[in-house]
């Protein structure tokens, strides 16, 4: 006679490695199913790994009505209406991406095609300061012919109210979450230019972060290295921060500065986090140029002081040595004030020629040359032959010098011109991939290889960085172990940013999982080639769906728009 035990039962015991099973050897009874195929789907004969930072078990799961509904060896594959064999591969929480980029790509294509391959299932996206809206009066109608030109999209929104409408009625991939960028709530308020705020517009704009939040944001993001961010004061953020907290939202930020002065932008960061209460993350903390990478070892020790001070605090990190950027970086921030047209002129203007020149001079000698500049993203077909040269090779092309050519570009361009730098090093970034206070994050968007987001050559970030944890990080160089990487990438993410029933291989949660095969995952994309799905990601359930399938797209659309919930 089978023994008999409730799903609780099994379940729990199961996880804590004490499996009930028949005398047979396999678990006969499905609290709640009759003997028709009443489970969606069981994964069997894989490797699970819970996310929590356990080693890995060999164990099925079922799934029902979206959720994990059972966790056991030798689930009856009778039950099920699908089977997916796992035989060989590992069954790992769906990946939670810390800090992404993507929003109105979801719009262009809801596929999520570069992300979802890697095996994301969630996106915590609106970093740096920046999100889709609110959009400032002053800025609509570049906004939206931008949005039209490089995304064939008619924007409908101007709210995140609308923004999250706009996705819902279409349909998505995987899971969405967002900040709102301070960057877009400055501009609305203040303005674009480097003014202080008064006592009125801060009110005003914490009235907007508050009204954003309990929206469904999770926090405030804000990239104070760009404008109009970069024109704040720390007042400004704090005060902000302080409306943020009340609503036990996170404060992401792209730190002032990430090279000459990092160490005085972490403790700006970490000021702001102690005097608002705030949960804090920090975004793709690195220490940038040679002449600063001998700092990583002052900044991880602020960082685990503000941890052991009590500071809810946490960075995140992609697998890669460069970064990526508008071309416009190398340009002083005076000079980025107002619109974007208010910048193109003073790039045109004889008489600052000389003060951008030397300003660009500077950057170059912190970087060390121009070869080390890769132009990854211009926007119009004539300039597009640039794409993938570094600013020597492209300068060259033209016969001007680089400042020339780089002034000419954007000019020509309108400031649609993205680059990758090579300012990192390859030590500091496994010293950060190890510590215990990071998680994964891609900084990227999602993408793909065919359509209008087929677009440059983006950094291969866009395509490889989850896998490449897995099989560069992981299996070829032992810097993580397989559950240490995969708890970053899962349990720990899900938990800093409030998603609940998400990150955890656990009885009732959302059964966001990701099937790969641990023997041959990697990112294939290159800095020549970024257009490149990765190898070994072999299945991605999103809500109980499969949306890829033997390494392919299914093309459904199970995503949801994940809401903070805030508590009156």
């Amino acid at each position: 006679m089978k023994n008999k035990f409730t799903r609780r039962q099994f379940i729990n015991h199961s996880l804590k490695g004490s499996i009930f099973l028949g005398a047979s050897g396999s678990y006969l009874l499905i609290k709640g199913c009759s003997g028709k195929k009443d489970i969606d789907l069981i994964i069997s004969g894989g490797v699970i790994y819970d996310g929590l930072g356990n080693p890995g078990q060999d164990l099925d799961i079922a799934i029902k009505a979206g959720k994990i509904f059972m966790i056991g060896k030798n689930i009856d594959k009778d039950k099920a209406k699908n089977v997916i064999e796992a035989e060989g591969l590992v069954v790992s929480p769906g990946f939670i991406d810390a800090h992404t980029h993507t929003d109105v790509e979801l719009i262009a294509n809801p596929k999520a095609e570069s992300h979802i391959r890697q095996g994301i299932t969630t996106e915590i996206s609106g970093n740096c300061g920046s999100s889709p809206f609110p959009i400032a009066d002053e800025v609509l109608n570049e906004w939206k012919k931008r949005l039209k030109d490089e995304f064939e999209i008619e924007p409908d929104w101007i709210d995140i109210n609308g923004f999250f409408q706009r996705l819902e009625g279409q349909g998505i991939a995987l899971n969405y979450a967002t900040h709102v960028g301070h960057g877009n709530i400055r501009g609305k308020v203040v303005g674009f230019n480097d003014v202080p705020a008064s006592e009125m517009q801060i009110a005003e704009m914490k009235h907007i972060v508050e009204e954003y939040i309990k929206a469904g944001a999770l926090g405030l993001s804000t990239g104070l290295e760009y404008s109009p961010g970069s024109y704040a004061e720390t007042k400004e953020i704090i005060e902000l921060c302080n409306s943020v907290s009340k609503l036990n939202g996170i404060y992401a930020t792209h730190m002032r500065d990430e090279g000459d002065h990092l160490l005085e932008a972490i403790d700006e960061a970490i000021n702001i986090a102690r005097t608002a209460n705030i949960s804090l993350q920090i975004a793709h903390f690195k220490a940038s140029y040679p002449g600063n990478w001998w700092k990583m070892n002052d900044a991880i020790v602020m960082v685990e002081k503000a941890a052991g001070e009590g500071i809810d605090i946490m960075i995140d990190r992609y697998p890669y040595i460069a970064a990526s950027t508008g071309l416009d970086f190398f340009f002083p921030m005076w000079a980025k004030q107002g619109t974007n047209k208010d910048f193109i002129a003073r790039l045109k203007d004889p008489e600052l020629d000389e003060q951008l020149r030397s300003y660009s001079s500077q950057q170059e000698k912190k970087i060390g040359s121009w070869d080390k500049i890769l132009l990854s993203s211009i926007f119009s077909e004539k300039n597009k032959i640039f794409e993938g040269m570094n600013i020597i090779e492209a300068s060259a092309r033209t016969g001007k010098d680089p400042y020339d050519f780089m002034r000419d570009l954007l000019i020509e361009e309108e400031n649609r011109v993205n680059m990758i730098e090579f300012i990192m090093d390859e030590d500091n970034l496994k010293r950060i991939l190890v510590h215990p206070l990071s998680v994964v994050g891609s900084d990227g968007s999602a993408v793909a290889p065919y359509g209008i987001l087929h677009q440059g050559k983006p950094h291969p970030r866009y395509y490889g960085t989850f896998p490449r944890i897995l099989g560069k990080y992981v299996r070829d160089e032992n810097v993580l172990t397989m559950e240490q990487a995969i708890q970053k990438m899962t349990s720990r993410t899900a938990k800093k940013f409030g998603l609940s029933n998400r990150g955890q291989i656990k009885e009732d949660y959302f059964a966001d999982l990701v099937v790969f095969n641990p023997n041959t995952v990697i990112d294939r994309a290159t800095w020549e080639d970024p257009h490149q799905y990765p190898a070994g990601i072999e299945y991605v359930i999103v809500n109980g769906e499969i949306v890829i399938k033997e390494g392919e797209h299914t093309g459904k659309l199970p995503g949801k728009i994940l809401k903070k919930i805030v508590l009156e």
